[in-house]
């Protein structure tokens, strides 16, 4: 963002409901489901406007303790959580109260502009009233504005965060009881006189929703009153009238000299319809009616309830007067927005949904907020999530929420036009948690509750936030730009399919019946019921087989110069034994390998494909698979079966496809290695002298990134899990001839024999059986040694796995039981450098990437999406890292055999182009990403087919006539240019 955020006192004055429209939120959902899918998901490169207000904070009852000490009266939680089954207190808290030089360094170390925290008003009132003023208490929040002003942090002062004076509740029944809104005014007064100097935002009450509903409706919070379905609604409108009293005595008082500003926090949840239908529209926006719009359509529209609210509670909701309106309409200099685990996932209850469906979107509520309350300025005074209590200085899960939150934001700004002013991490330190107690922690600073001085450590979510300040968002750097170039002219541009469509039969020429062709009319072929041709009595040719001319079309469409596709090993030799192949297979995959040479495609062939649900070894080794001591020379043979029969045509073959599978064992991973090499060695000694090909074997190699890149507590668990991953099979091949080193020594450590030991004839074996390393690259995961979700924590490896919230994912719903997979393109180029730096200058192919979508979506816009950016990050790998990159392959050709991944989608019997396949073929025929208006790459012709050759194929009666005509006009003309010599040499 470019340009000055200053902004007049005026502006937050003049802003009223002259230009709302009622309901005009209704708009946001439309508006959202129209953007650009993915584009307008993808993590936003930008920085905040000038003068954006960075904060933090905290909330008195939660950090203060010291709850007895110095004159100080309780307040409704100190009473409240000595009673029924609560287990701990606030009494200590983060002990700030005793505490102020170190919630100070905190607070600079950080770098924030503005700190939110709350007054006690039992500290400074302790029985609620003026009579009762306490000088201590008051003199604690003095020397607290005070060092924040020597550190030129700006105070947001919230004068009521729940905290109400015991005697209050006791003596009047809390809020409940109208003489709530005199008191609390005259406490306003009181905290403006006192502090108004040194103070510019001021909130007056915090969450009003909560306090309402359940402090006085379910109980779940201080006062803890319940039973009485309707008091919520009487609270609220206390709780609005003592807002608008306060803001009153401010702006007649005390704003002409002071030029303060002030607002009451409305925290909310967001929603989103579980139907399209437009009821469900209006069943969300009045979800949000009856918890934000409850307060905030009095405040900024016209003094009144929401119409939803009014509809559905009638009598039960309490009525303004027009004097009550006009005292209230207006009153809120900024929109104060609360959002986050306070209230979202944790206080909304189901009957406050409507039917709908709960979501954390923070920018799609800021554009709510703008469009419902006539583009008010929207501070964030209160936005983060939470870790569980056992969590010390590693939160990741709280740091990726801040990010997504705060890019939320920065979209509203950026992309959407909303004024937003200020965003307010919660909270700077841990804390007691309100109703969830200890049970978690959302502090940036880890607070140790069983030192003497409460010890505050920042945590990786604090050296986030910190960062993130100085930067001033997340500015563009070089390597999220898109690289511009082009990849060598030998480059292998392919598309992937796990397998091909066979048929056993020729289509052509099997049907022996007769037909009756209409041909003055409608040319219908009409079959004559009893009567059948004599049998041919001609060889079967490759062209007649529909399947392969269809498929190979298919791919030629694509524009790609090679396919890869995998054999069938157990239908190939059902019997396990090479001497009985099934020999008609075996003739359609030479068929097949030999036409789409035809078509300028190179074919790369997988002998085995490993898969979840079949293990696809020949029957007689699928008692043992993988364990059985003759399956990799089984294997072996199969494989010299198909070097001698498909050889000719196949110069790229693949052993193993994915065999680093974690559902496979140390001992049956073993056994592979060994088929594989033996499978390398065959071809090396007695194929590749003749056939000049090159074989490897393919791995999956999904990256794995440290969850906090700046911490060596991190980076080691990623090494880890790549150890176990990759370099299981990756590091005897292309590296040392045994298991990684890591991997050994960490199943020491923990006392596993699994893992099998090369002798050295095995080593020797499997060591440098490769051409070339390929992988399968899909997605990117974040890992971390800080145990947070035992469903997503491997105790074998002592690692976390987690994604960052930001990223893209897709959707996951072609197969059953399919998840969803961010979409992180980096994490490509990254896994490239991996190899590169492991293995040094090999050979390097993607031998499969690509992504899963709806296949009913033919737009696929995320496949686009995906196959721009992560060709784009191979390129970078090539042209920025030097990696040896000679090949890259889309996964994959079709949904009919990789459902919600093809290129192709289907309709019953029709084939539908996807736009992602025109889309890649364009790259493809521009080799690249050309820097615009560049000279085009200058690259040797590509041979061309044989024409002849072609039509002796696809027409064998005709080439074969052309081939004799042409025999005889050549044996014409030779006829008279001899003739005429010897008449000439007569003369």
């Amino acid at each position: 963002m470019r340009g000055s955020f200053a902004f007049s006192l005026v502006t937050f004055l003049t802003f009223s409901s002259a230009g709302a429209k009622p309901s005009a939120g209704l708009k946001t959902w439309d508006r959202f489901n129209k953007l650009p899918y993915p584009g307008d998901k993808a993590f936003l490169y930008d920085t905040f406007p000038e003068g954006f207000m960075w904060a933090v904070g905290t909330a008195a009852y939660q950090v203060e303790g010291a709850f007895e000490k110095d004159g100080k009266g309780l307040s409704v939680w100190d009473t409240f959580t000595r009673g029924g089954n609560r287990m701990a207190t606030g009494d200590v808290g983060s002990d700030s109260y005793h505490n102020i030089h170190a919630d100070i360094r905190a607070i600079k170390q950080l770098g924030v502009s503005h700190y939110r925290f709350s007054l006690s008003w039992s500290r400074i009132f302790p029985n609620g009233t003026r009579g009762s003023y306490n000088e201590i208490g008051t003199n604690y929040y003095r020397t607290l504005i005070k060092r924040l002003k020597e550190i030129r942090v700006q105070p947001v002062v919230t004068l009521y965060h729940w905290d109400l004076p015991d005697h209050l509740q006791q003596t009047l029944g809390g809020w409940s009881n109208p003489a709530m809104v005199h008191l609390f005014k005259d406490y306003a007064d009181f905290c403006f006189k006192a502090f108004g100097e040194d103070v510019k935002y001021w909130i007056t009450i915090d969450n009003p929703f909560v306090v309402a509903r359940h402090g006085y409706g379910t109980g779940v919070v201080a006062p803890g009153v319940k039973n009485d379905p309707d008091l919520p609604f009487r609270v609220g409108h206390n709780l609005l009238k003592a807002h608008a009293a306060a803001w009153h005595v401010y702006d007649s008082l005390y704003r002409p000299r002071q030029q303060g500003r002030l607002s009451m926090a409305l925290a909310s949840h967001w929603i989103k319809p579980s139907r399209t239908r437009r009821e469900s529209l209006r069943d969300c926006q009045c979800s949000l009616d009856h918890v934000l719009g409850w307060f905030a359509r009095p405040l900024f529209i016209d003094g009144d309830y929401p119409p939803c609210m009014k509809e559905r509670l009638g009598s039960r909701l309490p009525s303004f007067t027009q004097e009550e309106r006009e005292q209230v309409r207006g009153t809120a200099d900024f929109f104060a927005l609360s959002h986050g685990a306070a209230l979202s996932f944790q206080l909304i209850n189901d009957s406050l949904k409507f039917g709908q469906l709960e979501d954390l979107d923070l920018r799609m509520l800021l554009f709510w907020v703008n469009a419902e309350y006539d583009r008010p300025p929207i501070f964030v005074v209160q936005s983060g999530w939470y870790v569980l209590g056992s969590t010390k200085t590693e939160d990741p899960k709280h740091m990726y929420y801040l990010k997504r939150f705060i890019v939320e934001a920065l979209k509203s700004i950026s992309i959407d036009g909303v004024n937003v002013i200020g965003y307010t991490a919660w909270s700077l330190m841990d804390g007691f948690e309100w109703h969830r107690e200890y049970g978690i922690r959302r502090g940036l600073y880890y607070v140790d509750f069983n030192t003497p001085d409460m010890k505050r450590e920042p945590k990786t979510s604090a050296t986030f936030y910190r960062k993130l300040i100085q930067r001033n968002g997340f500015p563009e750097l070089p390597e999220n730009r898109p690289a511009q170039g082009v990849f060598p002219c030998d480059f292998a541009w392919g598309v992937s399919a796990n397998s091909i469509q066979v048929e056993t039969m020729p289509t052509q020429f099997v049907d022996p019946s007769v037909y009756l062709w209409n041909v003055s009319s409608n040319g219908e072929l009409k079959r004559l019921v009893g009567f059948s041709a004599p049998p041919l009595r001609r060889t079967a040719h490759c062209a007649d087989y529909a399947t392969i001319r269809q498929q190979v079309d298919e791919i030629r469409l694509v524009g790609v110069s090679h396919f890869h596709f995998s054999l069938n090993w157990s239908a190939l030799v059902p019997t396990g034994h090479v001497a009985h192949p099934n020999t008609t297979l075996l003739g359609y995959y030479r068929c097949f390998t030999h036409q789409l040479l035809q078509a300028n495609v190179t074919p790369v062939v997988t002998l085995w494909h490993h898969t979840r649900q079949r293990t696809s070894l020949p029957a007689p080794l699928d008692t043992n698979k993988w364990l059985n001591r003759k399956t990799p020379e089984a294997f072996a043979d199969y494989a010299r079966l198909c070097y001698r029969e498909l050889g000719a045509h196949v110069k790229l073959w693949i052993t193993l496809n994915e065999p680093n599978d974690e559902m496979v064992n140390y001992q049956e991973a073993h056994q592979m290695l060994r088929a594989h090499a033996l499978a390398w060695h065959a071809y090396d000694r007695e194929f590749r002298p003749t056939q000049g090909g090159q074989v490897s074997l393919a791995l999956h190699m999904d990256w794995v990134e440290p969850a906090f890149s700046f911490s060596r507590e991190d980076v080691e668990p990623a090494k880890r899990v790549l150890d176990f991953r990759v370099g299981w099979f990756a590091e005897p091949i292309f590296g040392s001839g045994d298991y990684p080193v890591g991997m050994r020594s960490w199943l020491r450590q923990l006392n596993s024999l699994d893992l099998p030991v090369f002798n050295e004839e095995d080593r020797q074996l499997v060591k440098g059986t490769y051409d070339f390393f390929a992988i399968s690259h899909f997605s990117t995961e974040l890992v971390t040694h800080a145990k947070e979700d035992s469903y997503t924590y491997s105790d074998m490896l002592e690692v976390q796995h987690m994604i960052d919230t930001t990223w893209i994912k897709s959707p996951g719903l072609a197969r059953p039981g399919t998840t969803a997979r961010p979409v992180v393109p980096w994490g490509l180029r990254k896994a490239l450098n991996w190899v590169k730096e492991r293995y040094s200058n090999v050979p390097v192919y993607v031998m499969a990437n690509g992504v899963e979508e709806d296949p009913a979506r033919f737009k696929d816009s995320l496949r686009v999406y995906f196959l721009y950016n992560y060709i784009n990050e191979a390129l970078k790998a090539y042209t920025l890292d030097g990696v040896n990159l000679k090949g890259y392959f889309a996964y994959a050709l079709s949904d009919q055999r990789d459902p919600g991944f093809g290129l192709y989608g289907h309709v019953q019997d029709e084939v539908i182009i996807k736009a992602s396949l025109s889309n890649y073929r364009n790259i493809i025929q521009h080799n690249g990403f050309p820097l615009l208006g560049s000279a085009p790459q200058q690259c040797p012709s590509q041979p061309q087919p044989c024409l002849g050759c072609n039509v002796l194929t696809k027409r064998p009666v005709v080439g074969f006539l052309t081939l004799v005509g042409s025999g005889v006009l050549i044996t014409l003309g030779l006829i008279i240019y001899y003739a005429a010599k010897r008449h000439s040499e007569c003369y």
